[in-house]
């Protein structure tokens, strides 16, 4: 049985712990609650014990499924379908590096990174999924806490500056959803997805862009400079590369997109100057077998 004083301590600690949240928790929620209106969660077809739906029998339908007392009701035969109830868990990881932090007058890349993974992790967990951070040491959990968890680690503690997920094993069948700007090299990249996929996981990449990086919207004589301040350079034309930049910068990212679709996965590119509602619907749908959408 618990001490009182260690049931204090420890309410203590849940209190400064949902104290130290309110900016990302808040927003997070009803960022959530916005999109979660007249969104029907990740249900599937599949073995369960739960009913989902009917469908008219199908060449290849075992006889066994056919629902007698619904096919009475007309004409045709009709085929019980279950929900699929097979526990997934679901790992968000968003990318730490330097160059995350940029902002180019809006919100930067990190936090509006931090604001999709926790919003899907709110998402997920009303709709009965597990859920946890990848490189975390608490396990996945459907509740209220564990993404409590993700957003105290995402909002409080210093962020690593890997620009890949750490080499730590995902459980078999798991999902994995990747935030980040992919700015590594790609060789980096396409090592993590390929070492992610060894347990069969399946993968999202949120590629988070800021638009001066997409648009190169700079003329005339410009100083740019490293994240890291440890270089730069001043051009006086700059309107003299756009053309070339933006060349590059849209094939780095299809070159990215087209690692993700080599391992099966999917991918997804959000601008920081665009509603992270719609991107959130986007990714939460594809989770539950929507289509790939560009936001």
């Amino acid at each position: 049985m618990r001490q009182a004083g260690s049931v204090a301590s420890l309410q203590d600690a849940a209190e400064a712990l949902g104290a130290s949240l309110p900016p990302l928790m808040v927003r997070a929620e009803r960022l959530a609650s916005a999109v979660s209106l007249g969104m029907h969660g990740r249900r599937k077809a599949g073995i369960g014990q739960s009913f989902w739906q009917f469908h008219h029998y199908r060449p290849g339908d075992p006889a066994n499924a056919i629902d007698w007392r619904q096919s009475a009701k007309s004409q045709h035969l009709y085929v019980r379908e279950r929900e699929w109830e097979a526990a997934q868990s679901v790992w968000l990881w968003r990318d730490g590096s330097p160059t995350m932090r940029y902002s180019s007058g809006g919100e930067s890349k990190i936090d509006r990174a931090s604001l999709l993974a926790l919003a899907l992790g709110v998402l997920l967990v009303r709709g009965g999924e597990r859920i946890a951070l990848f490189g975390e040491r608490e396990a996945p959990a459907n509740s209220r806490a564990a993404y409590r968890r993700i957003g105290y680690a995402l909002c409080e503690r210093a962020p690593a500056d890997d620009a890949v997920p750490p080499e730590r094993p995902l459980p078999r069948n798991a999902q994995f959803v990747w935030f980040g700007d992919f700015l590594a090299p790609l060789g980096e990249i396409e090592t993590a997805i390929r070492r992610m996929t060894r347990r069969n996981a399946g993968g999202r990449l949120v590629h988070i862009v800021d638009p001066a990086e997409e648009d190169f919207p700079y003329a005339g004589r410009t100083r740019f400079e490293s994240v890291k301040g440890s270089a730069n350079r001043i051009l006086g034309r700059a309107e003299s590369v756009a053309g070339e930049y933006r060349a590059r910068f849209k094939a780095h990212g299809e070159a990215v997109a087209l690692l993700a679709r080599k391992r099966g996965w999917n991918y997804l590119v959000h601008r920081t100057d665009r509603s992270p509602q719609t991107a959130l619907a986007a990714l939460y749908a594809d989770l539950g077998g929507g289509q790939r959408l560009r936001n």
